[in-house]
Formats: C-alpha cells, sequence, structure tokens
C-alpha cells in the first residue's frame, strides 16, 4: 500500500502473537548507546515496552495483525535509523478530533517527548497495556490516548464506525473520526486548561486547522494524507 492510499476498515482482527525481533537483539550494545544519547536531550523519556505488528493482511474490510514486544529503546533506533530491517510495521490507532463547526483539533508534542514538536492527533504507541485476553485493543488505546493527552472522554464526542488506515511499508496509521460537541475555540480552551493543570503534559499546544492554509511543516504525511482524504478533498475544498 502506498502513503497516499486510505482504505477504509470496519473491524481490527489484532492478535498478541509474541517472537524475538533480531533487530533488537543483533544490534542491541548500538541500540543502547543510542537510546542513552536520546535521554541526554530529554531525559524524561523512559525505556518501557511496545508493540510492534509483524504479520497483517487486509480480508474485505477487516485488518488482521500479530504484534510482538520489544522495548521502546529498539523502536526508536529502528525509526531513528531509517527502518533498516524489513518486515516490521509501526501500527497505531489515532483519534481525529473533528469539532461542531467543522474543524480539526490536533496536539502540538512537547518537547521532552520523542516526537517533539509534531502536530498530529492524540495518539501513542501501542503497549503491553492495550493487550487483552491476547487481543491487541487499538480501540481502547485510542481512546486511553485521548484521555490522556486532551482530558476529552466518551461523552465529549461520537466515534465513527469505521477507520481509516494510511499505511506505507514501515507505518500504519488507523485513524478514526472522534466528532465532538463543541466549537473548535471551546474545545482548543479545554484541552489548554486540562494541560495547565498537569504537571507534565505531553502536549505543548493545540493546533486548529480549517482548511490546507493550516497544514504545518511539522505536520506527517499521513495526517496531511487522511485530511486531504476526509475533509479537503474536491468535494470540500476550502
Amino acid at each position: 500500500m502506498k502513503s497516499s492510499e486510505i482504505i477504509s476498515i470496519k473491524h481490527l482482527s489484532l492478535q498478541y502473537r509474541p517472537r524475538s525481533w533480531p533487530f533488537a537483539v543483533e544490534r542491541r550494545a548500538e541500540i543502547d548507546a543510542h537510546f542513552e544519547r536520546v535521554r541526554e536531550d530529554r531525559p524524561k523519556i523512559w525505556n518501557g515496552q511496545v508493540l510492534m505488528m509483524h504479520h497483517h493482511r487486509l480480508d474485505r474490510d477487516t485488518l488482521e495483525g500479530a504484534f510482538l514486544q520489544t522495548d521502546f529503546a529498539s523502536f526508536i533506533a529502528w525509526r531513528d535509523w531509517g527502518f533498516p530491517q524489513a518486515g516490521l510495521i509501526n501500527c497505531f490507532s489515532m483519534g481525529a478530533l473533528r469539532t461542531s463547526d467543522g474543524a480539526w483539533l490536533m496536539g502540538e508534542m512537547g518537547a521532552h517527548t520523542s516526537a517533539a514538536g509534531k502536530i498530529y492527533f492524540p495518539a501513542g504507541t501501542p503497549d503491553p497495556d492495550d493487550i487483552v485476553n491476547g487481543v491487541v485493543d487499538l480501540a481502547g488505546n485510542m481512546i486511553r490516548e485521548v484521555a490522556e493527552e486532551t482530558g476529552l472522554g466518551p461523552g465529549d464526542f461520537t466515534e465513527a464506525a469505521a477507520w481509516h488506515c494510511v499505511a506505507d511499508d514501515v507505518r500504519m496509521a488507523l485513524i478514526k473520526v472522534l466528532q465532538a460537541r463543541e466549537r473548535a475555540d471551546v474545545l482548543r480552551r479545554r484541552i489548554l486548561e486540562h494541560l495547565e493543570s498537569e504537571a507534565t503534559p505531553e502536549l505543548a499546544d493545540i493546533h486548529i486547522v480549517r482548511s490546507r492554509r493550516d497544514y504545518d511543516s511539522m505536520m506527517p504525511g499521513f495526517v496531511t494524507t487522511f485530511l486531504d482524504h476526509a475533509a479537503f478533498s474536491a468535494h470540500t475544498r476550502s
């Protein structure tokens, strides 16, 4: 699948099937040294466990997949070194907050995070807490990340039925529209108040996107690809 392609997915069938990741084993010393250098700039980053997809198949409107567990240091090295070993995919969910007046809200990641300065919808790399009876619950992960980053919960929005899948060889973003009940300015103010109440908020700011004119160079390509498709296509262009 090319990064410019978007597929609609209604069902997720994602399993936890642990196995060894040769990259994390064979380059252990290099990985650990790299992570120490990363922590010199961002000392609050910790080397927790994360989940990565090692198999997937699209069956009509269902995405089937299997995940392994590795440490965050290995994930960061794999990302920073240009994804040197084929076969694994960073598969994650995102909650695309759409306001009642038709805008989209995105968070700017804080300087202490591994994605400092990047601007995108609430999201986080899946971790072992997302494993429920052997199933990797990316829908639950999405709700948790939205709550942690913005303070918003299910009572603040309505979930769309389907996922928008934007993927390339190393990344798969599963994006679901969350239709909020408040206007962009009101919702942004609420989220900023939530951030001010936290000792170490993940986000540094909230950006309102009403048209392509609001795109920023710090927005990942898969985010603007999604918006081009879901919000600013030819028949909705503004």
